[in-house]
């Protein structure tokens, strides 16, 4: 099977924050009630890059979204031990993360980012590392029992989800902050994206899991939008689905659309 187009019709609903009134929430159903899961726990992950098949998604390193988010990890990888980090002493004697200069219009910045080491993140351990491969963040987030989205960077804790906030301004002069949660798909890398070898949210061989990415991602999700505003979700994703399953059971078959059930889950059967 092959991945499924990008541009395919969704199903987004938008309502008031009830967490914050002045806030709105636009949500991606479609994607949501997906059955996406990642493939990498499971050994049967191609990788973004074709020549690093065992890196997943994690050979271009991990670019920090603020302060806040370099300083929690910091202070994980003073915990971490060699038994459970396989390139502690690189990370420790040339540190493990690095500047890159970034042209923002017309000013330059600065994006802190993990460095890459021999063609992944320094915090991948490789396959035979006797604590197991995957990422070092992750695994002690799990050896520790905290969730993994207090260890790890922004961008890999929230990955496939994306978030994005976009000031909306209204006739009548009032404005509101809109908070998006959609798919992290190919665009979401930047032009790169298009060029990865492969990739699991568009692709049926990763839209196999036994439950949907609301309740599989709820951690996460609560992380971004609150319990309030997850609470809502899972309203909304339930009768999203029950319209969807009245909709097969409809007498002659009525056709689903692709904003009913995500193209790539659909195509894996579900």
């Amino acid at each position: 099977m092959t991945e499924t187009p990008l541009d395919t019709p969704r199903l987004w609903v938008e309502l008031t924050d009830p967490a914050e009134p002045a806030q709105r929430l636009r949500l991606d159903l479609t994607w949501l009630t997906s059955r996406w899961h990642c493939l990498f726990g499971e050994g049967r992950c191609p990788g973004i890059d074709a020549d690093q098949p065992d890196a997943g998604c994690c050979t271009l390193g991990a670019h920090f979204t603020d302060a806040d988010d370099v300083a929690r990890v910091a202070a994980v990888v003073e915990q971490l031990g060699p038994d459970e980090w396989q390139l502690h002493g690189p990370g420790r004697d040339e540190g493990w993360s690095v500047r890159h200069g970034v042209q923002d219009g017309e000013h330059d910045r600065a994006e802190v980012a993990t460095r890459v080491v021999d063609g992944a993140c320094i915090f991948l351990n490789r396959p035979g590392f006797p604590a197991g491969a995957g990422c070092a963040l992750h695994q002690h987030a799990v050896a520790t029992g905290v969730p993994p989205h207090t260890t790890k960077p922004d961008v890999c804790w929230q990955l496939p989800l994306k978030r994005d906030y976009r000031d909306v301004e209204l006739a009548d002069g009032t404005s509101y902050l809109e908070i998006s949660i959609g798919e992290f798909d190919r665009r979401a890398w930047g032009p790169g994206g298009h060029d990865l070898d492969w990739y699991c949210t568009g692709h049926p061989d990763a839209h196999t899991a036994a439950e949907p990415v609301y309740l599989s991602l709820r951690d996460e999700l609560v992380e971004l939008i609150g319990p309030e505003g997850y609470a809502e979700l899972v309203t909304l994703c339930e009768d999203h689905l029950a319209a969807a399953a009245a909709l097969r059971a409809t007498p002659g078959g009525r056709r689903l659309l692709p904003l009913h059930v995500h193209p790539a889950t659909r195509a894996a059967g579900h």
